[in-house]
């Protein structure tokens, strides 16, 4: 006899969703920046839109940079709304094998707007990202700062 999933009342292509971006670990749109220290996202969910299921694994942060109301969808199956402000900003942390499965969907009619920062000396392995979402940076752009600027 098979148990029931936490998520059989979800519908059939959030299930889907939830089963492909299970192991992912693109926690955001695009990577703009990685060192051997810490890895910086920029999460863009447009109003009506969710973003992908997504695993983290590392100790982490996020700022929203903009106000809106967004849906998150949980591995348990739970359901949660909330009101994101500008500025409000969340750490997490995961200790060996803990981790979190979710996907967030912008409820409101305003663009959602998060940095998320994950530091890579966290207890869990780092899961790889694949070359695609990395920022692609312009050939004809300019950093502004002399090579001696740079940390």
């Amino acid at each position: 006899m098979s148990e029931e999933s936490p998520r059989s009342h979800w519908p059939s292509e959030l299930q889907k969703d939830f089963d492909k971006g299970y192991q992912n670990g693109c926690v955001g749109s695009v990577l703009v920046s990685e060192t051997e220290k810490v890895r910086v996202w920029h999460l863009h969910i447009p109003a009506g839109k969710r973003c992908g299921f997504h695993r983290h694994v590392l100790t982490y942060f996020w700022t929203a940079h903009s106000e809106g109301l967004a849906r998150g969808y949980f591995e348990d199956g739970s359901i949660v709304d909330v009101k994101h402000y500008k500025g409000e900003t969340k750490h997490l942390a995961f200790g060996p094998g803990e981790y979190m499965v979710h996907s967030v969907e912008n409820i409101g009619t305003t663009d959602l707007l998060f940095t998320t920062v994950e530091f890579l000396d966290s207890p869990n392995k780092v899961l790889s990202i694949p070359d695609e979402m990395r920022l692609k940076v312009p050939a004809d752009a300019q950093s502004g700062m002399a090579p001696t600027d740079v940390l």
